[in-house]
């Protein structure tokens, strides 16, 4: 059957398959409440003490006064966002927040589902904390990493993903996506996406809402965000720049202390690294010796500021700065500089009267190596909540699975494996039959001979298990040959199979971490959106582990030098 002839079928709403997020065993752990993870977490998500815990220690620290210098950077999605965030910035309120690089028209589906998830997280911590709160989503506009965010897989109308990408820059400096301009290539990748997606009544309004957002001479941080804005429209959600002026003049002193303290630091994250490890989980982050929180930017790109020999020493220019010099450049233009991705939570805490952060598997995992930076900056950490994972599983994906029997699970094992999974099936009985009749034969017959020339030949019996092994080697080529003969001949049929899996599992990849929202949305419509949000569940105050919060004991560590910046 040809791709062409296999269209999507437009308007039928797919199924919302909501499942817990899977990742490392600490995740697994952090989710199931196993004590061997309390150390590492201010609390379990499902535990509604935690989130007082934190609303009574942020509402102590963070007064109208200091909440309202954020108002100008801070861009509420919907008037319910815009009436929670009045009575937050006036003291009476909480953020979840949550966040993700500036991908092209939004990156993976998971970006939308961390918002969602960060809205209905919200939504259900009213009532635990008795006042209004609003995910806010941090749209990390600092980061440098152009070939991350320079791309985006979509489904063509037949269900087969395609990338688009942005004009390589080559030798260009490593400039954060805020100091980024878009070129003519944002044009063609958007002509490209027009090609791809179902001519709907709802694509062409996307279509308008990206090409004003990803026009050349935008930035690519200011496109992302107008293009997320498009997708959360009247959402109750509001917008934050890591790179606008009013939250880079409010995080330099912060930024100010990581400098002046980064042995210390260093230390606290060394320290709870190591008791990670000694608890048997994975380092998400190894920390560099010597390696500040901060990065530095100007016209020759964004760099790490190392402490080497009494000075400041950019990691990739090598440029020396002096304690002084660094000092000044910060005072006089804190929009050149940011934290890296340890410290930027800490300046989130800081700055915002957060409650919880929403991440995926490596955030959380990121997060365990933190929590005693949040406490040397006298910041309880926030509950960490991971988000849901959600696949969409449209018409063809459905039929697939009722015609071949399987569940939604067995989509997601590799291309090959699941083609040899439903072929097995479908042999004759007599041929599965007589197979395994065989290969009991060869393994009753080898035993009995070794028994029987053990007593006449003694030591045969290893040589024997080696011919033994051949022997099934042999049939499992026969059965193999078998199998590619009818997949030969279902080929036409398993095209169906091999297209859904396509739908699920592109590349071998979860849907939500390589799919863009934007065909999906352009087929069901901005309908969808409120679909996802009403299926994700949030269980907080139902049965849970309680955690006391993150042990920041000291633990014996090499001595190291002072920092800087005093």
């Amino acid at each position: 059957m040809s791709r062409s002839a296999v269209q999507l079928q437009t308007g039928q709403v797919p199924e919302i398959a909501v499942s817990p997020l899977f990742g490392p065993s600490l995740l697994r752990d952090y989710l199931a409440g196993d004590a061997r993870v309390a150390a590492f977490f201010a609390g379990h998500p499902a535990d509604p003490a935690a989130y007082r815990r934190k609303a009574a220690e942020v509402a102590a620290r963070l007064d109208a006064r200091s909440r309202s210098r954020l108002a100008d950077g801070i861009r509420p999605l919907s008037g319910g966002a815009g009436s929670k965030l009045a009575q937050i910035l006036d003291g009476r309120g909480y953020f979840v927040t949550t966040g993700q690089q500036t991908g092209l028209f939004t990156g993976p589906l998971y970006t939308v589902y961390k918002a969602l998830s960060a809205i209905r997280l919200a939504a259900a911590l009213e009532e635990v904390v008795d006042g209004p709160v609003l995910a806010l989503f941090w749209s990390a506009a600092d980061d440098h990493d152009w070939d991350e965010v320079s791309h985006a897989t979509v489904l063509d109308t037949t269900g087969y993903p395609h990338r688009i990408a942005l004009r390589e820059r080559g030798a260009e400096p490593p400039l954060p996506m805020a100091g980024r301009l878009l070129d003519d290539s944002a044009e063609q990748a958007l002509d490209q996406l027009r090609e791809l997606l179902p001519p709907t009544t709802f694509r062409d309004s996307y279509l308008q809402s990206l090409r004003a957002a990803y026009s050349p001479g935008r930035t690519m941080a200011t496109a992302f965000e107008e293009a997320l804005a498009a997708v959360l429209a009247g959402q109750d959600i509001a917008l934050v720049s890591s790179a606008h002026p009013v939250v880079k003049r409010c995080a330099s002193p912060v930024l100010a202390e990581a400098l002046a303290n980064a042995a210390r630091d260093e230390a606290q994250v060394v320290r709870q690294t190591e008791q990670l490890r000694r608890a048997g989980y994975h380092a998400q982050v190894s920390v560099a010796s010597g390696a500040s929180n901060v990065f530095f930017s100007d016209e020759q790109g964004r760099d790490r500021l190392l402490r080497e020999s009494g000075q400041w020493v950019l990691r990739r220019t090598r440029r020396a700065l002096s304690d002084e010099a660094l000092r000044a450049r910060l005072e006089a233009d804190p929009a050149g500089f940011s934290p890296n991705v340890l410290l930027r939570p800490v300046v989130e805490s800081a700055l915002f009267p957060t409650l919880a952060y929403v991440g995926g598997p490596a955030e959380a995992s990121y997060f365990a190596q933190i929590g005693c930076l949040f406490h040397a900056h006298g910041i309880m950490p926030p509950v960490v909540f991971p988000r849901h994972s959600v696949t969409l599983v449209e018409a063809p994906v459905t039929r697939a699975l009722g015609k071949f029997g399987m569940e939604l699970a067995q989509m997601r094992q590799p291309l090959e494996q699941l083609l040899e999974t439903v072929i097995r099936k479908e042999l004759p009985a007599a041929v599965t039959q007589e197979l395994e009749r065989l290969r009991a034969g060869i393994a009753q017959s080898y035993a009995a001979l070794a028994d029987a020339a053990e007593r006449v030949a003694p030591g045969v019996r290893s040589p024997l298990a080696g011919a033994r092994r051949q022997a099934l080697a042999q049939v499992a080529a026969m059965e193999k040959k078998i199998v590619q003969h009818v997949q030969r001949e279902q080929d036409t049929r398993l095209e169906q199979l091999r297209r859904a899996a396509a739908m699920v599992q592109p590349g071998g990849t979860p849907q939500e971490r390589t799919l863009n929202a934007f065909p999906f949305l352009a087929r069901y419509g901005p309908d969808l959106v409120c679909r996802i949000l009403a299926a994700l569940p949030v269980a907080v105050g139902s049965s849970h582990p309680a955690f006391t919060g993150v042990d920041c004991a000291a633990r014996p560590l090499a001595a190291r030098s002072p920092g800087g910046i005093a």
